[in-house]
C-alpha cells in the first residue's frame, strides 16, 4: 500500500441484532466489541481500523441498527427529483436530521457511508425473509457507494435461498459469512470480493490479503518461540533452599515439610508457568478475553506423573505419550530428581522404575512409583543447599508440548467474535507421528539437554523452535484430514 493510496473504510449496517457487531468483531480482530442478544447494543458509530505493523489496512465502522427506515425512505422519495440525486439527497436527510432524536440511529449509520464507506450489508439467514427489510436496502442502494450483503446465520433454522434471491437485487456481492466460525480464508475472500467493487480498493486490499497471511505465518513462529521458551523453562526448573548446617536428619518433621514444601512450588512453578503460555498466546492472536476450560497440571496420587487420573486429568492419551517417546528406549533412569542437598542432583529419585522401551508402559500396566528418598548431605562451608528438580522423564517434555500445540490450534483458528468458553478436550493426538526424523530428533535432544539442567545453545534453540513449528503444521494437517475438521 503506497503512501498517496487511502485503506479503505467499510461501514456494517442493518437490521437490530442481526449480527453486525459479530462481523465487525471477525474482521477486524478485536474480541473487546460489545455482542449482546439484547438489540440497540449498538448506539452510536465506533470506529475499528485493522493494523498490521503499524500500517492499517482497512477501517470497520460498527453503526447502530435501522429504526424507522420506511419513514426515512418516505422522506427520501419526496425529496428526490430523479435517480442522479439519490446521493445527495441521502446526505442531505443526514444534515437535516442530525439532531432528530427519532431518526438518531439512521443518521449515525449513514453518515460514513455519505462520507465515502463501502456498505456491508448484514441479515440473519435464520429468519424468514421478509419486505420489511426493503426500505433499508433501497435507502442503501441510493447511497450510490459500493456494497456488499452478507448473511450471517445466527439460528438453526437456514433461510438462505430466499434471502440470497432478494439481496441479489440490491447488492453487487452476497456471501454467506458465519462471523463466528468462518474459517480465515472466507476472510481473505471478502477482502477481494471488495477489491472488484472499486477501482481504488483492488491494489489497498490485495495489500491487506499479503499482510494477513504474513501475519499469520509471523504469529505460528512466535506462538512456537513461546511454546519453547515454556517448554525449556519448565524442564529445567529447580526449586532450592538454602540452610544452615545443622538441618535435622532424615525422618525428622521438619526435613519432611521441607521436603513437601519444594516439592509444592515446584508443581505451582509448573502450573503457573503453563497457564503464562496460554495467556502470551492468546494475546499474540488478540484474544483478551476467553473463558478458557482446561485441567490444569495437577498431580492427583500425590507426585505420580502417570497415573490413570492424572493423564484424564491432563487429557493426555496412552497413544500420544507411546508416539512421544518416538521409540526412544533409553530414556530409564529415575523420573524427577528429589529433594537433595548440596550438588548431589542425581541422588535421589521422586520417580522410579521408568520403562525400557516407550510403548511397554503406556500399553501396560501402571507405572510403578518409587518411594522417595534422599541422597548423602553435603555442605558448603556452613550452611546446605536443598534442591528439588528438574524433571527427568522426556515424557513430561511432550506432554507440555501436545498441550501446547493444541491450545495453540483452536486460538489460531478461533475468531474474534467467539464468546462460547475455550474448551481443551481430551483427544488422541497421534499426529506427532507424522513428523520427520530429524525433527523428532531434535526435540528429543532438546529435552534430553534440559533434563539436566542445562541450558541449549542457540543452533539447538533454533531447531526445537523449528521442531515445534513442524509439529504445529503436522497438527493442523492431522485437523483437517483426519479430525474431519474445516
Amino acid at each position: 500500500m503506497t503512501g498517496t493510496e487511502q485503506a479503505p473504510v467499510f461501514a456494517v449496517v442493518g437490521h437490530p441484532n442481526r449480527g453486525k457487531s459479530s462481523v465487525v468483531a471477525t474482521l477486524s480482530q478485536n474480541d473487546r466489541i460489545a455482542i449482546a442478544l439484547e438489540p440497540g447494543t449498538t448506539r452510536e458509530s465506533q470506529t475499528y481500523p485493522l493494523t498490521v505493523d503499524g500500517r492499517t489496512l482497512y477501517t470497520l465502522v460498527d453503526t447502530p441498527g435501522f429504526q424507522r427506515p420506511r419513514r426515512v425512505l418516505e422522506w427520501l422519495e419526496a425529496h428526490s427529483l430523479s435517480a442522479s440525486d439519490r446521493p445527495d439527497t441521502v446526505a442531505a436527510f443526514v444534515h437535516q436530521h442530525r439532531d432528530n432524536p427519532k431518526f438518531r440511529d439512521e443518521c449515525e449509520l449513514l453518515t460514513p457511508i455519505i462520507n465515502g464507506a463501502g456498505i456491508i450489508y448484514v441479515v440473519d439467514g435464520s429468519v424468514p425473509y421478509t419486505a420489511e427489510q426493503e426500505a433499508e436496502m433501497t435507502i442503501l442502494r441510493w447511497s450510490g457507494q459500493p456494497s456488499l450483503a452478507l448473511i450471517n446465520r445466527i439460528g438453526p433454522d437456514d433461510h438462505t435461498t430466499n434471502w440470497q434471491s432478494a439481496l441479489g437485487q440490491f447488492f453487487q456481492v452476497v456471501r454467506s459469512f458465519d462471523a463466528v466460525h468462518a474459517p480465515f480464508e472466507q476472510h481473505l475472500s471478502l477482502l477481494k470480493a471488495f477489491g472488484q467493487l472499486r477501482p481504488d480498493w483492488e491494489r489497498p486490499l490485495e495489500d491487506a490479503t499479503h499482510y494477513l497471511n504474513r501475519q499469520r505465518d509471523d504469529r505460528q513462529w512466535q506462538s512456537a518461540r513461546l511454546i519453547a521458551g515454556a517448554l525449556t523453562d519448565m524442564m529445567r526448573h529447580q526449586e532450592s533452599r538454602t540452610l544452615p548446617k545443622s538441618l535435622p536428619t532424615p525422618g525428622s518433621d521438619s526435613r519432611e515439610a521441607l521436603e513437601a514444601r519444594l516439592r509444592e512450588q515446584w508443581y505451582q512453578h509448573q502450573r503457573q508457568r503453563e497457564q503464562r503460555l496460554r495467556r502470551d498466546i492468546e494475546s499474540l492472536y488478540q484474544h483478551h478475553r476467553i473463558a478458557r476450560q482446561e485441567a490444569e497440571l495437577s498431580w492427583h496420587h500425590d507426585h505420580d506423573l502417570f497415573s490413570e487420573s492424572t493423564r484424564q486429568a491432563w487429557a493426555v492419551s496412552r497413544r500420544y505419550l507411546a508416539t512421544a517417546g518416538f521409540g526412544a528406549g533409553a530414556v530409564g533412569g529415575v523420573g524427577i530428581d528429589a529433594l537433595t542437598l548440596g550438588h548431589s542432583l542425581g541422588a535421589g529419585a521422586l520417580i522410579g522404575g521408568l520403562i525400557g522401551a516407550a510403548g511397554s508402559y503406556f500399553y501396560g500396566g501402571r507405572l510403578a512409583v518409587q518411594a522417595m528418598r534422599l541422597g548423602p548431605l553435603r555442605d558448603t562451608g556452613e550452611l546446605q543447599t536443598a534442591t528439588f528438580g528438574p524433571v527427568q522423564d522426556l515424557q513430561f517434555g511432550y506432554i507440555v508440548l501436545g498441550r501446547a500445540v493444541d491450545h495453540w490450534w483452536h486460538i489460531s483458528e478461533r475468531n474474534h467474535a467467539g464468546r462460547e468458553p475455550l474448551e481443551l478436550p481430551p483427544s488422541d493426538s497421534h499426529w506427532l507421528e507424522q513428523l520427520d526424523s530429524p525433527r523428532r530428533k531434535a526435540i528429543q535432544q532438546a529435552l534430553g539437554t534440559l533434563r539436566k539442567g542445562r541450558k541449549l545453545g542457540p543452533d539447538d534453540q533454533q531447531a526445537l523452535e523449528s521442531a515445534i513449528h513442524a509439529s504445529m503444521d503436522n497438527y493442523r494437517h492431522w485437523r483437517v484430514t483426519e479430525a474431519g475438521y474445516g
